[in-house]
Order: structure tokens, then C-alpha cells, then sequence
């Protein structure tokens, strides 16, 4: 069999490669848009104006490059994998701009978004335009045609344009959005020969795009730069309190090249969460010849430590598209092919700058943590008395937690509290070391250990009290019984010191919880239904030395002296019967009702008074829920006004905490 070449054998290609290599390939917006920015720089174009019309489903692109001839059109832009680098194009445009295409498939991509494809262009005067549609690419692809595709010819009394190209897509395969701000903030991260010497624009809906719109600038903190790159991106770093040099060189088979760019942290991490572009700003991302050719090479980086979490960078790295060597980059443009020894050389290099970056991160991180806690008067004064090893043990400290992704103030000034008083433990526990050299002489030294243990005693119940206060706050905020009952069943029974200060932890056996709770099913069982309906949940503990049995009523239900009685004569017995056959029948036992309403007969403050007189003889006692509450905070709130006895650790973690206390004391008021 001869072939229509008159060869035996030829390769012919299908249609559905165009499928293959863009109409599937791209992802998103930008990076298609971005295919078409790149081929208005390499017509040496200096305004490109992109149009997005949500309501018509319609985006225009237009630039006042050199245009195309129809002739330029057919073996240049409609070419598929037209080498744009080699003659006579070249790899430089008239202008002498280092060209970004390459493969010539990216004008496939705009398929990826739209089904309509149109370009006008004009070039030294000879206008012409073509139309070219998804729809019958894809029928032809279905009819097994093999190589060609020919688009509809526009007139050229449509085609409007005095100089440059203008392509508009419709019949949209994706919703488009008024999100113009996060697709200006990705534009703008996608290339860095914007503006100045550049002298090449993008507009986005009549608006320029500015290197500032990339939004990360402002929130540098430290920066690491190279070359020229490096230092313009320092000019326009606001509030930066460092900045350093570092060595350009990337060395690959010997032969030197340089890179452009720079890697920074920010203070918080939260800063690097771009909410308006649905994006994190945590990445390096490696740019060449002007254009993203990687989102980030930060992620192929085996680096664990937290200070990752801060960083973000721009590295420019043109020597990895050289036009003498194969192309390094993967067909969809959007990142590099890392097989490759001169991206190797890359990761290496930068990896180990990385490294280095860590090491004087940690040191600056760790300064600013003190400074940060300096800013508290009070925890200044306290550094001011340390000797000067604990100085140094105490800027680790801060500096660590400087580290932490925290980036409320008020956790990070709670952390500080925190960590004082684990510093001032852990100087008590020296101090307990040299109690051995205590003698008659120097009986001071005794007195020192009593004294700061009673200190820090002070301290930490100063810190367990504050907490509960803000606990107890919660509770007096819900004003609908209903989500107090809720809130009072998740919590109660765990936090038994919201009934009584002394009762800070349960210490019951599963034994005695057992016997007692199988005692109490008979007391249910011979409830009314009513009875059982007014019931929430029960629970028996055992703290403070004594039985507590606690029984939590629904919000809603008023219920009489008589049913209460009855309950707590049934649960007395009960109690006592279980305790004698265990051989504890002298331990104390205590019964709490918490209830949402008064009991029915309490229309007098005489008769309530009585009822509970009588109640305490059988060891029970009554609680509503907002009189708990109002309790817990009284017993809590007392001890932070009263505290008389205080030592230097309490009265700074005091001073410190002291806002947090302001929050809660107008409730007294």
C-alpha cells in the first residue's frame, strides 16, 4: 500500500490532539487569560485591556501590539506547535523583549473557558478577523477528519481595530463572576514586567494593574533577596525591619547563572490567607522571563519547620528557558519539568538558602518575641530583675512562642502569663534543689521556698479563677432557659465547681458509681411519666469527701415541695443502704436539685425559707440555674477582689490579667 505522499509509511495527526493539549489542559481563568497577556508582550504590545462583561457571558482581550497579517494568522497563530523561537521569528521581538511563547498551544487554552473563540487583528493596515467554535472542532474530531479545521471568516467591516489584536470569547463554559478584584490580585502575581521600564500595561475592566495589586508586599516583615528583583521588591516592602542579601549564583554542570527574586515571612501567618482570592499566599513562586512558570516550589521542599508556614517569595529564574536547550517546561505552562539538572540545581540552591533563612528567622523571631512581651510594662519589669542567664532562658521563651500561628493578641499576652509562670516553677524547682544547703545560718533560704511556692499558688488559682469567671460569663449571657438547660447538662457534671468552689474534682470509683446508679433504677421505674419528663439527667460523684447525688430538672417544669420530698426520702434511703453494705455507712452524703423555676409553693419568701429548712435536714439543698451562676461568679469574683496576701508573681500575672478582669466585674455592678 502506497500512502496520498506516495510514501509506504506516514504519520498524520488527529484532530483530537487539539483536545488533548488545550481544551482540557488549563484550569482556571487567569492562567488562560495569562496565555493571552503573554502573547500581546511577545507582539510587543504596551497596553493590554481585558473586559469581563458577567451579564452577556462575554470577555474581551485587546492589545496595540504589531498585530497579524491573515497570512501570520494561518502559519503563525493557527498553527498548532508553531516553534515562535526560531527564525524568523526569533527569540527577541522588534523591541528586543526576551519572547515568553514557545510551543505555540497556549492560544488553545482560551477553548478551556469558552466555546466561541473570535479574533480581529490588524496589521500595516490589512484588517481581517475569524471565528472559531468548540462545537465544530468537536464534530470534526467525531467524523474522524484527521488534520485540518477551518474557521469562519469574519467581515472585515466588523473589525473595528486601528492597530493590535482583539479576541472575544462567549458561549462560556464557566460561570463568570464580579470577583474583578481577586482575578487583578492573580493577573498581577502571574507576571512581573508590569509598568515601569517595562513599559507594558494591563487594564482589567478599565483599571490598571498595578505590582502593588499583588497584595503581599505590605505585609513583609523579614525579606531575603537576590540580585536586582530582590531589591525592587524591597522598595516596595512597607514596614520591612530586615532585610539581606544573598548570594545569585546557581551553578549547573559547572557554568554559573544568576536569579533574581526574593523569599520573606510576615509576622502572622494568618496574613498569608488571601480570602479574596480564594488562595494562600504561602508559596514561592518561580517566574520566568516575566511570566509564573510554577504556582510554588516551596511545596516540593522537605521542610517541616513551623517558620514555613510564614514565607512566601518570588524567585526569577530565566536561565531555566534558555532558547539553546529543550523546552524545561510541562505542556500546560503552569509548571516545570523537574526531572531536569537545571531545575535540580535550582531546588538545591534555593533548599539550602532555605536552611540559612531558618537559622536567622529563628534569631530575628526570637528578639521580636521578647520585644513583644516588653511591650507589656509589667512583664518588662519582671525581666528587668532576672539575672542574666535567666535573661537569655527567657527570650528563648518569648521567642517561641513569637513562633506559634496565633495571631490574636490577647492568646499571645495569655501565653506569656503562661509561660512566666512556668518560668518561675522551674526557678522554684532549683531552689528546691538547694534546700540541702539549708542550715542554721541560713535559714533565709527556707524562707525564700515558702515564700515563692506560696507565690506561685497565688498565681496559678489567680489563672484557674479568671477562667472560670469567663466561664461563668457564657453561662449569664444565655437568656433563653432552653440553652441554659443545654448548656448546664454539657457542663455541669464536669465542672462541679460551678454548685461549690471546694468541689474542684470528682474522685468517684467505678464501683460505687455503679451500685449506686443500679440502686437508683428502682427509684426511677416507680416515677410517674410527668415525673420522668421533668427529669434531664442525673449524676452521682464523689468530692470534697463526701456522696453527691445531682439531679438536673428541664428549664420549663414548676415543680411542688411534696414531689421533691418524696424524691430525696426515696434517694436518702437509697444512698444509705448502699454506703452501709459497702461498709462506709458513716460517710457524708449530699443531694442537689438544679432547677429552672421556683417550686410552686414558694410564693413567699417565709414558706421558702421553711421548705429549704427542711430540705437540709434530709442533706438536700434546691438550686435554680441563673441563682447557680449567679453564685459561682460571686464566690470567684470575691476572691480576685479580696486577695489580700499576694506575691510578686501573682501581683504581675494580676496586673497582666487585669483587663481580662475589667470584662467581668461590671456584672457585680
Amino acid at each position: 500500500m502506497i500512502t496520498s505522499a506516495g510514501q509506504k509509511y506516514e504519520m498524520t495527526l488527529s484532530l483530537n490532539v487539539l483536545d488533548h493539549l488545550g481544551i482540557r489542559l488549563y484550569s482556571n481563568v487567569p492562567a488562560v487569560l495569562s496565555e493571552v497577556v503573554a502573547n500581546a508582550w511577545d507582539a510587543d504590545a504596551e497596553r493590554v485591556s481585558i473586559d469581563i462583561d458577567p451579564e452577556d457571558g462575554k470577555i474581551t482581550i485587546q492589545d496595540d501590539g504589531h498585530g497579524m497579517s491573515v497570512e501570520d494568522a494561518n502559519q503563525r497563530y493557527l498553527c498548532v506547535g508553531y516553534k515562535r523561537r526560531e527564525p524568523p521569528g526569533g527569540a527577541r521581538t522588534p523591541r528586543g523583549r526576551a519572547v515568553m511563547g514557545r510551543k505555540g498551544i497556549g492560544k488553545l487554552s482560551l477553548f478551556s473557558i469558552a466555546r466561541t473563540v473570535e479574533v480581529h487583528s490588524v496589521k500595516e493596515g490589512e484588517k481581517h478577523g475569524f471565528r472559531m467554535n468548540l462545537d465544530r472542532i468537536e464534530e470534526a474530531i467525531r467524523d474522524g477528519k484527521e488534520n485540518s479545521y477551518s474557521p469562519d471568516p469574519v467581515d472585515d467591516g466588523e473589525v473595528t481595530l486601528d492597530r493590535g489584536t482583539k479576541i472575544v470569547l462567549t458561549n462560556m463554559r464557566r460561570r463568570l463572576t464580579h470577583a474583578s478584584d481577586a482575578l487583578r490580585r492573580r493577573l498581577a502575581r502571574r507576571f512581573s514586567v508590569i509598568g515601569g521600564s517595562h513599559h507594558f500595561e494591563i487594564f482589567l475592566n478599565g483599571l490598571p494593574i498595578r505590582i502593588e495589586d499583588r497584595g503581599y508586599h505590605d505585609k513583609l516583615q523579614y525579606m531575603w533577596t537576590f540580585g536586582d528583583n530582590g531589591l525592587e521588591a524591597k522598595a516596595m516592602a512597607r514596614n520591612l525591619q530586615q532585610d539581606s542579601g544573598r548570594s545569585s549564583e546557581v551553578v549547573v554542570d559547572s557554568t554559573a547563572f544568576q536569579i533574581d527574586g526574593w523569599i520573606g515571612t510576615v509576622k502572622s501567618s494568618g496574613q498569608l490567607k488571601d480570602s479574596d482570592a480564594n488562595e494562600s499566599m504561602n508559596k514561592i513562586v518561580l517566574m520566568v522571563r516575566g511570566k509564573l512558570a510554577q504556582e510554588d516550589i516551596l511545596e516540593e521542599f522537605a521542610e517541616g519547620g513551623l517558620y514555613t508556614k510564614y514565607v512566601i517569595g518570588e524567585i526569577h529564574a530565566d536561565f531555566l528557558d534558555m532558547d539553546s536547550e529543550i523546552d524545561i517546561a510541562t505542556t500546560s505552562r503552569q509548571r516545570i519539568i523537574e526531572e531536569d539538572p537545571r531545575y535540580q540545581a535550582l531546588k538545591s540552591k534555593l533548599q539550602d538558602e532555605m536552611k540559612l533563612i531558618q537559622n536567622e528567622w529563628t534569631k530575628l523571631r526570637n528578639e521580636g518575641g521578647r520585644q513583644t512581651a516588653l511591650e507589656i510594662p509589667q512583664i518588662k519589669q519582671w525581666e528587668q530583675q532576672l539575672d542574666p542567664d535567666h535573661k537569655k532562658a527567657a527570650t528563648k521563651l518569648f521567642g517561641r512562642i513569637n513562633q506559634l500561628p496565633i495571631d490574636d493578641p490577647s492568646e499571645k499576652r495569655r501565653l506569656f502569663i503562661s509561660s512566666i509562670l512556668a518560668f518561675e516553677s522551674l526557678k522554684f524547682r532549683n531552689m528546691l534543689n538547694r534546700l540541702d544547703e539549708v542550715s542554721v545560718e541560713n535559714l533565709s533560704l527556707l524562707k525564700q521556698v515558702f515564700q515563692q511556692l506560696d507565690d506561685l499558688e497565688a498565681s496559678a488559682y489567680y489563672q484557674i479563677t479568671r477562667d472560670r469567671l469567663e466561664v461563668i460569663q457564657k453561662l449569664m449571657d444565655l437568656v433563653d432557659d432552653n440553652a441554659k438547660e443545654r448548656a448546664l447538662q454539657e457542663h455541669l457534671f464536669k465542672h462541679l465547681w460551678l454548685l461549690d468552689p471546694s468541689w474542684e474534682r470528682a474522685t468517684n470509683t467505678e464501683l460505687m458509681e455503679k451500685r449506686i446508679h443500679s440502686a437508683l433504677k428502682g427509684v426511677f421505674d416507680s416515677l410517674s411519666e410527668e415525673q420522668r419528663r421533668e427529669r434531664l439527667d442525673i449524676h452521682y460523684a464523689t468530692t470534697a469527701g463526701k456522696h453527691v447525688i445531682i439531679e438536673l430538672k428541664r428549664a420549663s417544669r414548676a415543680l411542688r415541695s411534696i414531689e421533691v420530698q418524696d424524691q430525696i426520702q426515696r434517694y436518702f434511703q437509697v444512698a444509705k443502704d448502699v454506703l452501709q453494705k459497702a461498709g462506709r455507712g458513716n460517710e457524708p452524703f449530699e443531694f442537689v436539685f438544679v432547677v429552672g423555676k421556683p417550686l410552686r409553693e414558694w410564693d413567699s419568701s417565709d414558706i421558702e425559707q421553711r421548705s429549704r429548712r427542711t430540705l437540709s435536714e434530709w442533706n438536700a439543698r434546691i438550686v435554680m440555674y441563673d441563682e447557680l451562676i449567679d453564685n459561682a461568679l460571686q464566690a470567684y469574683q470575691d476572691y480576685v477582689n479580696r486577695k489580700k496576701e499576694a506575691g510578686r508573681v501573682y501581683e504581675l500575672i494580676k496586673s497582666i490579667g487585669t483587663e481580662d478582669v475589667q470584662l467581668i466585674s461590671p456584672v457585680l455592678q
